[in-house]
């Protein structure tokens, strides 16, 4: 009787430990060691560059990492409280677009040159997530800005195109805890790098990332007490400023706004 009360609470604590060996890293601690590895910052830490060949060399911890995305279902998924399953998402859309670029590299120049005159890069469907196969546009589209699920415009600030326009890729995973502090601090490092947003005293205007041509709409919805595009750019003047009048100009809304032209250049640090 003792030996058989021994075997069942052995068994209940290898079970236990079974569930908390197997159960989802909600720190990212793969992608974290990858991200602090592979990414350079540059400008003032306010743009980042990717070391591509050293994810080359690291391709099959990434490709564990991302195994590891593969794995969670969708009924654990919709368990998690919002933060978990945004940070989740970020995170899956940027390394699988880092593995979507190993797939070709060094032969590639661009994101764009993944596919074909009638297919594009985001819709190939590579990624195994949440039980199906599926593509990098329906994690973003899909997924992500589904009205009324997460409503937040700053995931354009964090999801990443492998491209020197886009926003930086961080230097660390977006982790619940303090996910609202990283996506700040995306959007301070993204309107601080004036060679992407910057304010012309001289036209009286916004010369801005496309993003925000691209994406209007998401910064519109009263989302942070965002209600218009121009409203967001007001909220955020300390940052876009260089001057205390440029500050105030941008604060009053009496400013036109010019949308830049994109890099798609791989944003290679080498």
């Amino acid at each position: 009787m003792k030996k058989i009360f021994f075997l069942s609470v052995l068994f209940i604590v290898l079970g236990g430990l079974n569930f908390n060996l197997w159960a989802f890293d909600h720190n990212h601690s793969e992608w974290d060691h990858l991200l602090k590895k592979h990414v350079v910052l540059i400008e003032g830490g306010n743009a980042s560059q990717v070391n591509y060949s050293g994810f080359k060399n690291d391709h099959q911890k990434l490709k564990k990492y991302l195994e590891s995305l593969s794995s969670v279902k969708e009924a654990e998924f919709s368990s998690w409280p919002k933060d978990k399953r945004l940070a989740f998402l970020i995170n899956a859309y940027n390394a699988f677009t880092i593995d979507l670029i190993l797939t070709k590299y060094p032969q590639i120049d661009s994101i764009k040159d993944i596919g074909g005159f009638f297919s594009s890069p985001w819709k190939k469907k590579f990624i195994y997530l949440l039980g199906k196969k599926i593509h990098l546009d329906e994690i973003e589209h899909g997924i992500i800005r589904k009205k009324g699920v997460y409503d937040e415009p700053l995931i354009h600030i964090a999801l990443v195109c492998a491209a020197i326009g886009c926003p930086a890729l961080k230097e660390e995973a977006y982790i619940h805890e303090k996910l609202d502090g990283q996506l700040q601090e995306a959007l301070v490092r993204f309107l601080s790098d004036r060679k992407r947003n910057r304010f012309n005293r001289l036209k009286n205007r916004l010369e801005v990332s496309s993003i925000f041509k691209w994406y209007k709409a998401d910064f519109e919805t009263g989302a942070r007490g965002y209600t218009s595009i121009k409203t967001f750019f007001s909220k955020n003047a300390d940052i876009l400023a260089d001057t205390a009048e440029d500050k105030n100009k941008i604060q009053s809304m009496n400013f036109d706004i010019n949308y830049l032209e994109y890099d798609w250049v791989l944003n290679d640090s080498n």
